[in-house]
C-alpha cells in the first residue's frame, strides 16, 4: 500500500497542495475516523484510485458493449460518460468514507458512554487516579470505540510524554463524537479547579444511563407504532389488493390496457418485496443501540 501511495502523492499531490482550504475539513475527518493516512496522500490516493478505474472502465465498457445491440450513438455515449461517471463516483465514495466512519465511531462511542461512565465512576470512587482509570477502561474491549480513545489517551502519556491534562485535550479535540467531547472537556475542568473526579463521573454517568434508558423507551415505543403500520400497509393492503386483482381478471381481464395476471406478479414479485426491503432500511436507519 505505500509504494502505491508514494506514487499517488508524486503524481497528484500538487491537487492538495493548490487547494488546502477546501480540504481542511477533511483533515478533521480522517482524524474523526482514526484513519492514519495524511490528508495529502488521502486525496492524491483517491485521485490515482479514481483515474485507475476510469481507464479500467474505458477500456472494458466498450468490450462489453459488443454482447448488446444498442444503437451506434446509444453504445458512443455510454462509452464516453459511463467512465466518468464511474471515476467521480468512485471518488466521491472515497472522500465521503471518512465522513461515514467518524460518524460509525461516534455512534458506537455515544451506546457505550453510559455504562463506561458508570465503571469510571466506581473506578474513581476508590481514589484512582485520572491516567489510572483511562488505562483499566482501555482494556475492556466491551466498550468498543471507548476503549481506543481511552488507549491514546494512555499512549500520550506514556509515549509522548504529555501530561493528563494535554493527553485528554488532545483525544478531545479529535474524538468524533460531541458528547464525549464534554465529557473529557469536563474532566479536564474538574482537574484544574481541583474538584472532585469521582463525583463528577458519577454525576455525568447516571445522568448519560438515564437519556439512555429514556431513548430506548421512546425506540420501544416508535417499534410497536412501526408494527401496527407494517401490519395495516405491508400485510393488509397487498392482500386486499391481490383479492381485489382476482375478483375483476373474472369480470375483465385488462385494466388500463394492463393484463391483470401481469400487475399481479409486478405487485407480489416486485412492488411488496421492495416496500419490505425499504421499510427494513427505515427500521435499520432510525434504530437505537440498546
Amino acid at each position: 500500500m505505500r509504494p502505491i501511495i508514494k506514487v499517488a502523492n508524486k503524481i497528484f499531490g500538487f491537487v492538495y497542495d493548490k487547494n488546502k482550504k477546501s480540504f481542511k475539513e477533511l483533515r478533521e475527518l480522517l482524524q474523526k475516523a482514526d484513519i492514519t493516512i495524511p490528508v495529502r496522500s488521502y486525496v492524491s490516493l483517491s485521485i490515482f484510485i479514481s483515474c485507475i478505474v476510469f481507464l479500467l472502465s474505458l477500456f472494458s465498457i466498450p468490450v462489453l458493449l459488443n454482447f448488446f445491440s444498442f444503437p451506434f450513438y446509444l453504445r458512443l455515449s455510454i462509452s464516453i460518460f459511463a467512465p466518468l461517471s464511474l471515476a467521480l463516483l468512485i471518488f466521491a465514495l472515497l472522500i465521503f468514507y471518512p465522513y461515514h466512519k467518524a460518524s460509525k465511531r461516534a455512534k458506537d462511542i455515544e451506546s457505550n458512554l453510559p455504562f463506561a461512565l458508570t465503571h469510571m465512576g466506581a473506578i474513581a470512587e476508590a481514589g484512582v487516579p485520572p491516567y489510572v482509570i483511562f488505562k483499566l477502561i482501555s482494556r475492556f474491549r466491551e466498550y468498543g470505540e471507548i476503549s481506543r480513545e481511552m488507549k491514546k489517551i494512555t499512549k500520550n502519556i506514556e509515549v509522548l510524554g504529555l501530561d493528563t491534562i494535554s493527553a485528554v485535550k488532545r483525544v478531545a479535540r479529535r474524538t468524533p463524537s460531541d458528547k464525549f467531547r464534554q465529557i473529557l472537556e469536563g474532566i479536564v475542568t474538574t482537574t484544574e479547579s481541583g474538584g472532585n473526579i469521582a463525583y463528577f463521573l458519577k454525576s455525568v454517568g447516571q445522568q448519560s444511563l438515564f437519556e439512555w434508558r429514556i431513548k430506548r423507551q421512546r425506540f420501544i415505543q416508535q417499534l410497536s407504532t412501526y408494527a401496527e403500520i407494517y401490519t395495516g400497509i405491508l400485510v393488509a393492503a397487498p392482500l386486499f389488493v391481490i383479492s381485489l386483482l382476482s375478483v375483476l381478471s373474472l369480470i375483465q381481464p385488462n385494466l388500463g390496457g394492463y393484463d391483470i395476471l401481469t400487475l399481479a406478479k409486478f405487485a407480489v414479485y416486485g412492488l411488496i418485496p421492495a416496500l419490505n426491503l425499504g421499510f427494513l432500511l427505515f427500521l435499520k436507519l432510525t434504530e437505537v443501540e440498546i
